[in-house]
């Protein structure tokens, strides 16, 4: 088994470094003194994240122990000190790492892999994602420190934007967040470029992002662009927020429009979805359509109700559209981009181990970097595997398995053999 799974791994990870063609990345160092190519440690970071490293130390200790396919493959023959790394992500701009991420997903998508799973069309969900570090430049780290005796903390923002209509919930870009703004003001700079990096594909015509983008400007920016929103909303939108409570607060459970019931950590979760078509025409929503309503409610092992919460989301998208159990699932996989997030810190501990502390912009550089090796690691596990059982391989089972096959591999019959630095 250990054998066929080290195979399985070597072939996925040479056609997906070879889709990702990180020979594309702009090389801004000077030729002088150039030891180490681009690609080849563009593709040692992203190789060396799939199999569990959590700091450029780690890399660089896991470059040393690669078996010789796998170093083949990554295109060295030597140990990658950790500094050479530094230096080297240093030099990268952010926008230039992202063309990896986009050849991945456009080949994915022109060989069918990312097919809508349960929904009739397909879906990106939009939301912002922080992780702290020692240092800030006032674009790509806002500074938090308050006082200048305080120790300097700074914040790298990005906004993430996830296929949620794919079970794999693979992230098909990321766009930082200027320290001078926030995610609202940042909605459609990231709407932008989604939109154009997969210009020509139909990828998605749904896009929602949660209440921290929520604005007529937002939403009308969406239709202009001939796609639908599905947006959260709170209080922040008062007259919006009290108008769906008073369409579809009073709704009792016989009326909910679909439901589900699922099993998760021992209690029982009871989702139900109320649906309102929007018949009235408010200033600066002309295009809203429908308004959903999602109650939670969650009952312990003796079959009480321990927890009730009730979620509002609106959307330019006609009830008519979708049926009802479409749209519990749309509603569902709206909070979709999370679940990315959520293994973004347990299994690659970005919140943890951010890599690089003090250069704000290669901070960034090396959560893009993550981001790749998540969405090939996720579509190796969700598209790639046969099996259900192995399509639910625990994230750090999987990452040990990576591991295991680049300090164990043999070599294959018709190795790829990418020129060794």
């Amino acid at each position: 088994m250990t054998a066929r799974m080290n195979r399985r791994i070597y072939g996925m990870l040479s056609k997906r470094l070879d889709e990702a063609d990180f020979d594309q990345v702009h090389d801004g160092r000077d030729d002088r003194g150039k030891r180490w190519k681009l690609p080849a440690v563009l593709r040692s970071v992203v190789g060396a994240t799939l199999a569990g490293a959590q700091s450029l130390a780690q890399v660089e200790a896991m470059s040393a122990r690669l078996a010789t396919p796998i170093r083949r493959l990554l295109g060295i023959q030597r140990r990658l000190p950790d500094t050479t790394l530094r230096n080297v992500l240093c030099t990268i701009e952010p926008n230039h790492v992202r063309k990896p991420l986009h050849g991945l997903i456009r080949r994915a998508y022109r060989r069918k892999a990312l097919e809508p799973d349960e929904l009739p069309f397909g879906m990106v969900s939009l939301d912002g994602k922080h992780f702290s570090i020692a240092g800030c430049d006032d674009w790509y780290a806002q500074r938090q420190s308050q006082n200048e005796t305080a120790p300097l903390v700074g914040v790298v923002r990005t906004v993430t934007a996830t296929l949620t209509s794919h079970r794999a919930r693979p992230i098909i870009d990321t766009v930082p967040i200027p320290a001078p703004t926030n995610e609202m003001g940042v909605f459609e700079t990231a709407l932008d470029a989604v939109c154009k990096a997969y210009d020509g594909l139909e990828l998605f015509q749904l896009v929602s992002y949660d209440a921290g983008a929520c604005s007529a400007h937002n939403a009308q920016a969406v239709r202009q662009r001939d796609l639908h929103y599905l947006f959260g909303l709170t209080r922040a939108q008062p007259t919006l927020f009290e108008e769906a409570q008073r369409w579809l607060g009073g709704c009792q459970p016989e009326q909910a429009d679909a439901s589900t019931e699922d099993l998760e950590r021992g209690r029982r979760i009871v989702r139900r979805l109320y649906l309102g078509n929007v018949t009235v025409e408010l200033d600066g929503w002309e295009h809203l359509r429908t308004v959903l309503r999602v109650e939670t409610e969650t009952f312990n092992s003796d079959g009480r109700s321990v927890e009730c919460v009730n979620r509002y989301l609106i959307s330019s998208l006609p009830r008519c559209r979708l049926s009802d159990q479409h749209w519990l699932v749309a509603a569902r996989r709206h909070w979709g981009v999370e679940t990315s997030h959520q293994i973004l810190d347990t299994a690659f501990a970005e919140d943890e181990h951010p890599w690089i502390e003090s250069h704000p912009r290669a901070a960034v550089v090396a959560a893009i970097l993550r981001r790749i090796a998540y969405t090939i690691l996720t579509l190796f596990r969700s598209v790639t595997q046969r099996s259900e059982e192995r399509r639910h391989t625990p994230w750090k089972q999987l990452i040990a398995e990576v591991w295991l096959a680049f300090v164990t591999m043999l070599a294959p019959r018709n190795p790829a053999r990418p020129q060794l630095q």
